[in-house]
Parts: C-alpha cells; structure tokens; sequence
C-alpha cells in the first residue's frame, strides 16, 4: 500500500492509501520492473479476482507478452504492468524504458499544478504553493465543496492571474448533473477555464454530446474511457460526443497500446489529448513519464503525483518551475519493495 502523506479529497471521496502491485521478472542477471496499479473504485478492474489474475499471470509468463496482452483486456492495469515489465526487461537499464533526451536530463516534461480538493484554506494553500512553484498551469478538482466557494477561489486566480500566465483547467470527476451541468459551466465560463475533465458521470453518451456542443467550456474525457477495449467502441464514442479532449491514463485504458490507439482515433477526429498519471508509485510515474516524452505533446501533462505518497520509491525523478525531470544522476531506491 501506498500511504498518503495527507488524504487526497475527490468529489469521489478521500484517499489516504493507493493499492499497488510491482511485477518482476528475471533472466539470469537482468531484472525487470513493473506496477500494475489498480485503482480501487475507478479501474474497470477493480473485481476480487484481481490477484488471482496477477497469480496466473505469474504462472503462465512463458506466454509471452502479445498473449498475456491479448487474455488480459479486461485487466488493464495488469496490461500496463506487463508492459513496463518487459521493456525493463528487455533494457541494459531496468529503470530506462524509452531513452530520450528525457532520461538523459537534457530536456524536462511541463506539467500541470494539481489542487486537490479540501476546505477553502487548504485549497488556497496548495495555490499559492504551485504558483510559487513555478506552475503556471494548475489543475483544480471540483465537485466535492460548495460551489460558490469553488467559483470564489478561481475568480481570486483570475483577478491575480489572467489566462496568458495561468492557465486553468478543473476536474468535477463527474460531479455535476443534467440540472445543474449547464448553469455550472456558464459561470465558469466567465473565468477563461481552459477545459473542464468529466463534468457529469460517464456513460451518458448523449448528455455528454450536449454539454460538449453546447461550448460553454471545452470538455476532455476521462472516465468516460475507462472499460472501452475495442477499436470500434472507442471510435463510436468519440464520434457520438466528439469532445476538445481526451485524457490518458495509461493503468486505466490498457497500458501504451491502449492509449496509443486513443491517441491515434483522437488524431483523426482532431481532437487533442495529454497525459496523466493515476496515483502510481514512482515505477509506474517513470514509465508513463518517459512514454510521454516521446510523444512530444506541446501541452503540459498530469504527471506530478510522486510527492503524494509517504512511502513512495526514491527515484531520479523531480519536479522543478512546473516541469517534470529526470535526474539521472540520482539513484534509484528499491528497499521498499
């Protein structure tokens, strides 16, 4: 288990710890590392079989990855796992899985600021901090407090900071409703939000179409993705509600391949897309990272999330004026595994 340093709130609930799974292969001196991060309450493969599944897995990896790939659809954070595991594997550095001018620390990732949900001291806290921070885009979670308060503390940003040194996108993890979704985003669109994630829960294909056509606030999906293994089930939904956005969460939608093939279905629809980590450990934090670097995306990524966490592997990796780095000169530490 991962432990939070101070409970992350969501309009989902709070969080104090994250389960967590690191796979590990060997061949005769070389290792191989990879996590396969469920997420309780949200991962489509979140079902009490779950370690049973990483048991066969385990069993039957002489299979090779493409077959375990193709029996593991349902499992995609156990895909994600198995991917980083066999790159790992497969590399003179077990902990380098795409060598860029990333992992040679020439060149950083942007990131967005994170605000998680609290009360409203503790929202305008983490402000001030990821401003300070050198973030100059911040990520704000909605949904879970009052949304006068909620409005309140970004208008304050927007009296300070207008939308050329701030950039603002908010995350309501699918809190509104068809009463209130309309009405909610007309008063935020008055506050120059760059996008909002999952405004209302997922699986409401058509209400989803409305909010999007309606244009009040450009809309990235998120949830929405979560399940959706079929090329021909991603590319209906994307044409059903033909969103700005759509986010990646690579533990969530099938590993690299999962997510490379949104991204490809994006591309043709010309919708845009980023990154974003979903609580891993700083194995999975890496992996993603350096997956991410090669895509060469111009907007900043969600892949800030390794100070979270109490117990979390010390790694190469930091975060600096609003840009993820990989330090290589910086060790790793596996004592905790």
């Amino acid at each position: 288990m991962l432990d939070f340093i101070r409970p992350g709130g969501t309009s989902r609930g709070v969080l104090t710890q994250k389960e967590t799974w690191f796979l590990i292969l060997r061949d005769g001196e070389r290792l191989g590392i990879g996590e396969c991060a469920v997420f309780r309450g949200l991962s489509a493969d979140d079902v009490p079989d779950y370690e049973q599944k990483l048991q066969w897995v385990c069993r039957n990896i002489e299979l090779g990855l493409d077959n375990l790939l193709a029996e593991l659809s349902a499992y995609p954070s156990i895909q994600f796992g198995l991917e980083q595991a066999f790159l790992s594997l497969e590399s003179k550095n077990p902990f380098i899985l795409y060598p860029s001018a990333f992992t040679e620390s020439a060149s950083p990732i942007a990131i967005n600021g994170l605000i998680w949900m609290g009360d409203r001291g503790y929202m305008e806290e983490q402000l001030k901090q990821k401003v300070d921070a050198g973030f100059n885009c911040l990520k704000m979670k909605i949904g879970a407090i009052d949304f006068e308060t909620e409005i309140d503390i970004l208008k304050a940003i927007r009296a300070k900071y207008p939308a050329d040194e701030i950039e603002l996108r908010v995350d309501a993890n699918g809190a509104f409703g068809r009463k209130d979704v309309f009405q909610k985003l007309e008063r935020l669109s008055a506050l120059d939000i760059h996008s909002i994630e999952q405004p209302v829960n997922p699986g409401q294909a058509e209400l989803m179409r409305e909010v999007c056509q309606a244009g009040l606030v450009d809309v990235a999906l998120d949830e929405e993705l979560i399940g959706i293994t079929s090329e021909t089930k991603k590319k209906e939904l994307l044409q059903i509600i033909n969103p700005r956005y759509i986010i990646l969460k690579p533990s969530l939608v099938g590993g690299y391949r999962g997510s490379e093939e949104w991204i490809a279905l994006a591309g043709e629809m010309g919708i845009g897309w980023w990154v974003t980590s979903a609580l891993e450990s700083n194995i999975g934090l890496n992996a993603i990272a350096q997956w991410t670097f090669t895509l060469r995306s111009p907007m900043p990524q969600g892949l800030g999330t390794g100070k979270l966490f109490s117990n979390n592997i010390e790694s190469p990796l930091e975060v600096q004026n609003g840009h993820l780095w990989y330090r290589k000169d910086r060790p790793w530490n596996m004592n905790l595994i």
